[in-house]
């Protein structure tokens, strides 16, 4: 999108039809300690199309692509391939262009194709039924909760210490200003955590994710038992998609609510987003559900046609009954999801599975066999957490100094932990080749 700027004379013409007598007067409302106090050092105050390209041109080129460099990072963002098809297919003008189908007899493709991306999502996460798309799974988890309070009438969630530490704060803000209490459990690196003790009859949920945020695997089939026992819902969140194609679906654990993020299956990592959140549940819990649901149905002529059957919001008519202020779905994201799953099919699909659980075991025998580091995980799919004999945010800035995009240290999103200060989390998808783990092996013996 081209940047195009302002007269003096324009700012003047709208800020009188606002009524506002200054820029500053629109910034009024934000606390004066949260202003900077003077222009950021070094800035020009303004420069032409050219000389702005140019300037961000050079601030990318200090960025270490994942594409030049072995690459390494998961932690709910991963680099897997997106095949051609994709980008061409979500870019025809009928699919780029089009928005919210209010209107099906002009709609049907987008509505079909929303149709057959809930049926997908229902197939992965062994659930009944699914909504449109959520913006992202982080959001998704959070509305994930309020919808469990709404169908339990209780206010009191249990959050995993293995659950992904930016979606636990996004729980944590919903809590503060919706009013529910939401118990954080310890961060449980080791992934032995025992969650049903805790379970009461003022749980309204559980949420759990798998593989979890340090990578173990979990089956949670008791841990449901033990939440119906007690009246509450379990939340089953996979920040890592693929993995459905090989590890059991939430639903046959008895997931009440399934929330995951899709960016993995035709979505690229694109600098942190846009991203498309996954959300499916049981009938029974239908019209609690946020976002909206496409269904099929026949026209007066008999044909087959679809249309937007719930949208539980009520934007058009009643907003102070909405469900979510979840205002609209990732269409084009979901586009591709949809797209990429149909080109692998269930049998590509788990082959890709296969793939990434074997290049992630084939990085965690090298890593294990370097002197001093310790593999955390017993089981995992394509994310495992090490642990180092040094910080581990000093070592992957020595690993970036040569070339290699070398893990997320935990630390950098558990800040206020000294327990995770030396915990390396790895990823490996079917891009990692051995051409890229032997360099990361070999510069981990000299860092450390």
């Amino acid at each position: 999108m081209r940047y195009l700027p302002l007269t003096e004379a324009d700012r003047r013409e709208m800020l009188s039809v606002i009524g506002a007598k200054s820029v500053d007067e629109l910034f009024r409302d934000v606390p004066a300690s949260a202003r900077l106090a003077a222009k950021v050092g070094g800035l020009p105050d303004h420069q032409g199309e050219l000389e702005v390209e140019r300037a961000f041109q050079g601030f990318a080129a200090k960025n270490l692509s994942p594409a030049a460099a072995p690459f390494f990072i998961g932690a709910g963002a991963y680099r897997h391939h997106v095949p051609a098809t994709v980008d061409y297919m979500i870019q025809r003008g009928e699919f780029l262009t089009s928005y919210t189908p209010y209107q099906p007899e002009i709609t049907q493709g987008t509505l079909q194709y929303l149709f057959e991306f809930q049926t997908q999502v229902t197939l992965l996460t062994g659930m009944e039924v699914a909504n449109a798309s959520m913006y992202d799974g982080s959001t998704g988890t959070t509305e994930a909760v309020l919808m469990a309070n709404r169908v339990t009438r209780r206010h009191k969630a249990l959050i995993s210490g293995g659950l992904h530490p930016q979606y636990r704060g996004i729980i944590e803000t919903a809590a503060k200003w919706e009013g529910f209490t939401a118990n954080f459990s310890k961060t449980d690196a080791e992934g032995l955590e025992d969650l049903i003790a805790a379970v009461d009859r003022d749980t309204s949920c559980v949420v759990v994710q798998n593989p979890s945020f340090f990578g173990h695997v979990r089956d949670f089939t008791k841990l449901a038992e033990a939440c119906h026992a007690a009246g509450a819902l379990l939340i089953v969140v996979v920040t890592e998609v693929v993995s459905l194609g090989l590890l059991m679906p939430p639903g046959e654990m008895g997931a009440d609510i399934v929330v995951c993020e899709g960016q993995s299956i035709g979505n690229g990592l694109g600098f942190g987003g846009p991203y498309v959140g996954l959300f499916a549940t049981r009938d029974k819990y239908m019209r609690q559900m946020p976002g909206r649901l496409v269904g099929e149905t026949v026209d007066a002529d008999g044909k087959r046609g679809f249309v937007l059957t719930l949208s539980t919001r009520e934007q058009h008519i009643r907003r102070e009954k909405a469900t979510s202020n979840i205002c609209t779905n990732a269409g084009l994201c979901a586009l591709a999801f949809t797209v990429h799953l149909t080109l692998l099919g269930e049998t590509g699909f788990a082959k890709l599975a296969e793939l990434n659980h074997a290049k992630a075991s084939q990085l965690a025998d090298k890593i294990a066999a370097i002197p001093g580091v310790t593999v955390l995980n017993d089981s995992f799919f394509n994310e495992f957490t090490v642990k180092l004999p040094k910080p581990a945010a000093e070592v992957v800035e020595a690993l970036a100094a040569k070339g290699i995009l070398g893990g997320l240290p935990v630390s950098r999103l558990i800040p206020n932990d000294p327990s995770v200060a030396s915990l390396l989390l790895l990823a490996a998808t079917e891009t990692a080749t051995e051409a890229g783990m032997d360099p990361l092996v070999a510069a981990l013996k000299e860092v450390l």
